[in-house]
């Protein structure tokens, strides 16, 4: 392909994508970064988890993509009650007209293309386990039968940070297979007028489908043929091992504050959402402030803190942030750049 068709390319994605964020702009209000966020997790084909206080619009926000998508779409509120087979399906006994009895699946709620895991760290160890398959092989086993998702499927979980009563946090190894962790603040003065003059009046915004499964896949696609050049993709590498405690690229907040560093699907996630934003300034090649840019997002969930950061208070955002002003975009060691995708 050459360069100008790429360009083209490019462009097309943009304005696409610009059409679904604008329909979503109809229904949310700001979070602009969060809906940025989202979006770079279904372009890419990862999950995102979204983390906040309630009334903050998480839930809103997975519904009214829902809506912009021609996808179909399921919520799962979870609870500590929730069993896995209420959320996978379970096969169940039907007799037929002549008597015999037969084992037939009666699919769960999982089975969809866009699913909202509401409040996911209360259900039991055992219930998230069962998301996991679905998040990492876009399949489910029941009764030794596998089943195959309709792509393309995405998952959106959110969490309440404050409150912790009932709560089961979720493992590590299921944390690492969110593609980004994302931060939902609260709304400012202007944006919390909005809120109200939308959702006080009786005018509730209309929002159109503006793209279905077969073009997400389309820009899936787009999204790994865009070029990386070897400094870029180096630098990602150095941030990710730049989390590793006594490592080789460890800094002195890394040693003195972390626990355990990112694993190597932190540096999967900064080339990929790298990507995405990339395609979204009409450029098929990726730079270094394009890695930055997702940095936090990306790695914020995939470090440990130690005691030491937990008894003063330390968020993992404030050390990432050390490691990012810290770790040079060249290494002297570089040789010369050549492009490959």
């Amino acid at each position: 392909m050459s360069a100008a068709e790429m360009q083209q390319r490019a462009e097309q994605f943009r304005q696409e994508y610009a059409r679904v964020q604008s329909e979503i702009g109809k229904v949310i209000v700001g979070h602009s970064e969060i809906v940025h966020g989202v979006l770079t997790c279904l372009f890419v084909g990862g999950h995102a988890l979204l983390e906040g206080v309630p009334g903050l619009g998480k839930t809103l926000l997975v519904r009214t993509l829902s809506e912009v998508l021609d996808l179909k779409f399921n919520r799962i509120q979870f609870t500590p009650d929730l069993m896995p087979a209420d959320i996978i399906g379970t096969n169940i006994i039907s007799e037929a007209p002549d008597g015999k009895r037969t084992f037939s699946f009666q699919s769960g709620p999982l089975f969809a293309q866009i699913v909202l895991a509401d409040e996911i760290n209360r259900a039991t160890p055992k219930t998230q386990s069962a998301l996991l398959e679905a998040m990492q092989e876009h399949s489910i086993t029941v009764g030794g039968t596998i089943h195959r998702l309709q792509e393309p499927f995405f998952v959106m979980a959110t969490q309440n940070p404050i409150e912790q009563e009932g709560t089961y946090p979720l493992p590590e190894a299921q944390l690492d297979r969110f593609f980004f962790k994302l931060i939902v603040n609260y709304s400012g003065r202007e944006e919390m007028a909005t809120i109200l003059d939308r959702t006080t009046r009786g005018e509730w915004p209309k929002v159109e489908r503006v793209m279905d499964g077969e073009r997400i896949r389309h820009w899936q696609q787009l999204v790994r043929e865009v070029l990386v050049a070897p400094p870029v993709q180096d630098y990602a590498i150095r941030l990710v091992l730049a989390t590793h405690p006594q490592g080789e690229f460890a800094t002195a907040e890394t040693n003195r504050y972390f626990r355990v560093g990112a694993s190597p699907r932190g540096a999967q996630a900064l080339v990929l959402a790298g990507k995405v934003r990339a395609l979204l300034e009409g450029r098929y090649n990726v730079s270094f402030e394009h890695i930055r840019r997702v940095y936090l997002p990306a790695l914020r969930h995939r470090v440990l803190l130690n005691f030491e950061a937990q008894a003063e208070n330390i968020a993992s955002d404030t050390v990432l942030a050390h490691i990012l002003n810290e770790v040079k975009e060249k290494a002297p060691d570089v040789g010369p750049a050549t492009v490959r995708a």
